[in-house]
């Protein structure tokens, strides 16, 4: 499934909710249905810097395709990673760089985060397309 598909079903999927309480029951209810992020990410190099939580998130290619795992420390953020997950494990490295990730903010997330969570969801953002453009290139 293209990312663009995956980013129309999320929108959808938000849109059926009527307040932002629900939204971000949504969310947390993503992170927490989160396969465990395998031991071997879970380590200081993979930790995301700039989150107030913490917050791991690994890659590996499998069959040309970037795989993504990741965990947190907070509900909320774990969430919010498992949005990228749903939106791009699977997808080549190439379609993770060329995906259009501020898509997201047509549900209004960023407005309705804390600075510090709108921060960190542009930081995972970042982080996951510069290990897909790391992968490209490798």
């Amino acid at each position: 499934m293209s990312y663009e598909t995956r980013i129309e079903a999320l929108l959808d999927d938000m849109s059926i909710f009527e307040d932002w309480t629900e939204k971000y029951e949504f969310i947390i209810s993503l992170g927490r249905k989160l396969p465990a992020m395998p031991d071997k990410y879970r380590k200081p190099c993979n930790l995301i810097k700039g989150c107030q939580s913490k917050v791991w998130v690994g890659t590996e290619q499998v069959d040309g395709k970037m795989m993504i795992y990741a965990d947190s420390d907070s509900l909320i953020t774990k969430g919010l990673i498992a949005l990228f997950i749903r939106l791009l494990s699977g997808l080549t490295p190439a379609e993770i760089q060329q995906a259009n990730l501020h898509r997201l903010d047509e549900c209004g997330l960023k407005e309705h985060l804390a600075t510090t969570r709108a921060n960190a969801l542009s930081t995972m953002a970042a982080t996951i397309q510069k290990e897909a453009k790391a992968m490209a290139n490798s």
